[in-house]
């Protein structure tokens, strides 16, 4: 197949100004930017993973790099918490975002979904669409396009006016994403789609699809009058690869629109990694074919959900999964390595690559108990408890992510070891169970699903459950959470519960605990418990890493701001990444912690300037294929 040949000289010397305009061109296989033949070289990036502070520094070390595009993924779900409840401010202002890439100099191709990707919660699709519990996900199923239908009347207002034709910077827009691997394979709803996309962003945008290079996928995946791309990796055949785009768009240009440079991490995993030297040579093939392509770049920020693939495996909180822009945006061999084959092809732009952020080590901070979780549910879910005969799902109770406590007390006296258990999968993501406010151990999604228990009549039983993520990626996305099943003794359910859903984010935003007086607690005793402590900056706020030596599991805030789970037993993540920015200098950063099994004797946290990953202690068989 002929592919156009590209201009070597800058199209800005062009003679006679053309209207501004960016399309296919079937006969010589690839785009046109205002008529001259054209390809890009972009790189993807998540605003909503990167702190707002920092993003400019991350799209010019992606400028800097070759790249003459960006692709920008938006999580419905980030923006949308609540239906009809719309948050674009903060890190949230997607047109900030957009307008600096624009500054840049950037073209950006657009991924609004409304399903975005695999290493978001859900896909980016909100938990509210489960408040319908028989809702088909990416369908036709009308309560499901009603619910679409808003949130793009919301969106694409905003994207038309940033479209290439109407002078802005965003040259494509991808409509859904993978959706071949989705089971319902249903033709109507990428209708529903292009017929939404073109009513509210007009006829000229260039829309396009991205499936894998598989038959079936590009089956279910493709639609006449959406460009059909493809995705795949440096373990591809790129000769092989394009010519199953080429099976459903004989003719147009050749497009990778997510060349993976590097995988997700699951907890108990190892840490992925994917050479330089194959990342380059597979990018450096499919320029030698005139092809587009767009690579992830850059990681970041938790959001993360997980995959299925025969066992729920949810994602560390860290995304760095060996991606050519570290998590902290330093620049590594990778993108140096992507670099220079970019400079094969088209001329870098001049000057420096910005250096690495400095980072620092703060050292070792001690934290003191605050209170146990349960001393603190009147702070945690101030509207107080549902009465529910038996267990209700998150969903029931419209708490989208987080933790949920079910209270009840034990019917009779049980003076010999009694099984407290659950039906298999319906304890989601994970249960702590305690029995008159001591820690009696955890109940897992595809591990341990009961307990032996011994106590009187009316002792109290506590369950807390934790969503680790919902699934973003393969068959069943309706992933509902908490306890979708009864919790028996001895085969025999327990009835009569209080649920607690918690708002543990909203309350750190509001300055609990430091805000507050700290309460007596029984200082030994295992079991979920808030730690809090404070630290002192000496007058810088750099970027820094912390470690949990001899934690178990749980969550960290700083400031109010969540940086995610740590889980330092199951590995491969040992770190977080916590940014400069959310730190303060000339008074103390507060520090929280939510430990879920047992802190260590004397609760310590590191601060270091260099991430740790590959710590695998304990290898569990649910964490790998």
């Amino acid at each position: 197949g002929r592919v156009c040949s590209l201009p070597s000289t800058s199209p800005l010397l062009q003679a006679s100004p053309v209207a501004r305009s960016f399309q296919l061109d079937y006969e010589e296989n690839c785009f046109r930017k205002d008529g001259a033949p054209f390809r890009y070289v972009s790189g993807s990036i998540h605003y909503a993973r990167v702190p707002r502070p920092a993003w400019r520094d991350r799209l010019l070390k992606m400028y800097m790099s070759g790249l003459s595009t960006v692709q920008v993924y938006i999580p419905w779900n980030y923006h949308e918490p609540l239906p009809g409840v719309y948050d674009f401010a903060g890190n949230r202002d997607v047109e900030a975002f957009l307008d600096l890439t624009a500054e840049l100099g950037l073209l950006v191709i657009l991924r609004p979904g409304p399903y975005i990707c695999a290493e978001w919660e859900m896909g980016g699709l909100p938990a509210w669409l489960l408040w319908k519990p028989d809702i088909v996900l990416r369908s036709s199923d009308p309560a499901y396009l009603a619910a679409v239908d808003s949130w793009l009347h919301v969106l694409l207002p905003k994207i038309k006016p940033r479209l290439y034709q109407h002078g802005g910077n965003i040259i494509s827009v991808q409509v859904e994403n993978e959706y071949g691997s989705y089971y319902t394979c249903d033709y109507g709803y990428l209708r529903h789609l292009l017929g939404s996309f073109r009513a509210l962003l007009g006829s000229e945008v260039l829309l396009f699809t991205t499936d894998s290079t598989q038959a079936e996928e590009l089956r279910c995946g493709t639609l006449q009058g959406l460009y059909a791309t493809i995705d795949f990796g440096p373990d591809s055949n790129v000769t092989e690869a394009f010519g199953a785009q080429r099976w459903v768009e004989p003719k147009g240009p050749l497009v990778n629109s997510e060349y993976y440079t590097g995988w997700l991490d699951y907890w108990g995993g190892a840490h992925a990694s994917t050479s330089s030297a194959w990342v380059a040579r597979g990018l450096e093939d499919m320029l030698q074919l005139g092809a587009s392509v767009n690579m992830q770049v850059l990681p970041s920020l938790p959001w993360p959900g997980a995959d299925f693939k025969d066992h729920y495996k949810p994602v560390t909180t860290s995304y760095d999964y060996d991606a050519p822009l570290s998590e902290a945006g330093d620049p590594t061999e990778k993108l140096f390595a992507i670099r220079t084959v970019i400079s094969k092809f088209q001329p870098l732009p001049a000057g420096p690559m910005p250096p690495a952020t400095p980072k620092y080590a703060y050292g070792w901070v001690a934290l003191r108990k605050y209170a146990d979780l349960l001393d603190v549910l009147d702070v945690l879910c101030p509207s107080g408890p549902i009465q529910s005969q038996f267990p209700l799902t998150f969903e029931a109770i419209k708490q989208a992510h987080g933790f949920v406590v079910y209270h009840t007390q034990l019917p009779r006296d049980v003076l010999e070891p009694a099984l407290l258990g659950t039906p298999p999968h319906s304890v989601c993501d994970r249960g702590y169970v305690m029995l008159q406010k001591e820690y009696q151990g955890t109940l897992e999604r595809d591990g341990q699903t009961a307990l032996r228990v011994m106590g009187r009549a009316g002792d109290t039983l506590d369950v807390l459950l934790e969503n680790m993520g919902r699934i973003s990626f393969g068959a069943n996305v309706s992933d509902f959470k908490g306890l979708l099943g009864n919790l028996s003794l001895d085969s025999s359910p327990l009835s009569n519960w209080l649920i607690y859903p918690l708002a543990i984010d909203a309350a750190m935003q509001q300055g609990w605990p430091h805000a507050a007086l700290p309460k007596p607690s029984s200082w030994g005793r295992a079991g979920p418990a808030f730690y809090t402590g404070t630290f002192e900056t000496p007058g810088i706020t750099w970027d820094t890493f912390v470690k949990f030596p001899g934690w178990g599991k749980g969550q960290l805030w700083i400031n109010g701001f969540n940086l995610g789970r740590y889980w330092p037993r199951r590995g491969p993540q040992q770190t977080l990444f916590v940014p400069g920015s959310v730190l303060h200098a000339g008074h103390p950063n507060n520090i929280t912690v939510l430990e879920l099994e047992g802190a260590p004797s004397t609760p310590l946290l590191l601060f270091l300037d260099q991430p740790l990953f590959n710590r695998t202690l304990i290898h569990s068989t649910v964490a790998t294929e």
